[in-house]
């Protein structure tokens, strides 16, 4: 993914006004109290541009974000230096396979899909480093575009634009590597022309179900399965499925 969301990530702020941080953050505090923790120190893996880091930050945790894309944590870096926090965020170019903290973490979030670009091959690895780096008793909540989603997404074409940038993406979906494909041609201006850029991108359609096997099989229990920003169970057509889970006491 190190050669994705270079193009995009000036823009993708732009392009994903939609996205309703201020209700991720309190679903997450909801899964908190849930879980009866009061987490001091939370890891958001694969951050982005740092939205929801920064709006965790606001809200008094020490936050640490990691991504592996370089321009996203440019715009998160240049985002964190333009507000006031109790305590810095820490940004860390880090991809989730490769994920090396200096300590532990009370809990991680990962959010808008980002282990869907996880194949499943490196899953493993994946939730291994979160074992370790997430306390004995620390929580993992993270979310996935459903299998019944991404489906449903192929052959879809779709259009976002503003006034400085216009992108055009499709979709394809692979039955035979349980997958869908992103194209996206983006065009931004730069003074007085437009110019190109073109992406690809590949999510995974992981199920609930591989997912919590390969959770308990690395170190998690109490895995809870709910619908999109909701404490209720999914329904089989969700589009977005959240999962939490409690790192294993020692």
């Amino acid at each position: 993914m190190s050669d994705q969301y270079i193009s995009i990530a000036p823009y993708y702020d732009e392009l994903t006004r939609d996205v309703p941080y201020s209700v991720f953050a309190d679903f997450y505090e909801d899964i908190f109290k849930k879980y009866h923790i009061s987490p001091r120190i939370i890891l958001d893996l694969a951050c982005g541009t740092g939205t929801l880091t920064c709006l965790m930050a606001e809200r008094g945790y020490e936050m640490i974000g990691a991504d592996v894309s370089e321009d996203m944590l440019a715009v998160a870096v240049e985002k964190a230096g333009e507000r006031k926090f109790p305590v810095m965020p820490m940004f860390l170019n880090q991809s989730m396979d490769g994920l090396d903290l200096y300590g532990t973490v009370d809990a991680c979030v990962c959010s808008l899909d980002g282990i869907n670009y996880i194949p499943p091959d490196i899953l493993p690895e994946v939730f291994h480093r979160l074992r370790l780096f997430i306390a004995p008793g620390g929580v993992f909540v993270f979310d996935i575009n459903s299998p019944f989603k991404l489906k449903n997404l192929d052959g879809q074409i779709f259009l976002d634009e503003t006034d400085d940038v216009f992108c055009v993406w499709r979709s394809d979906f692979s039955n035979e590597k349980n997958c869908c494909f992103y194209g996206f041609d983006i065009f931004f201006r730069e003074e007085d022309k437009w110019v190109r850029g073109q992406e690809e991108h590949t999510e995974y359609a992981h199920s609930a179900v591989f997912l919590t096997e390969l959770l308990k099989k690395n170190g998690f229990t109490d895995i809870s399965i709910y619908g999109e920003l909701t404490l209720s169970e999914p329904k089989e057509t969700e589009d977005r499925i959240f999962i939490a889970a409690r790192r294993v006491e020692d």
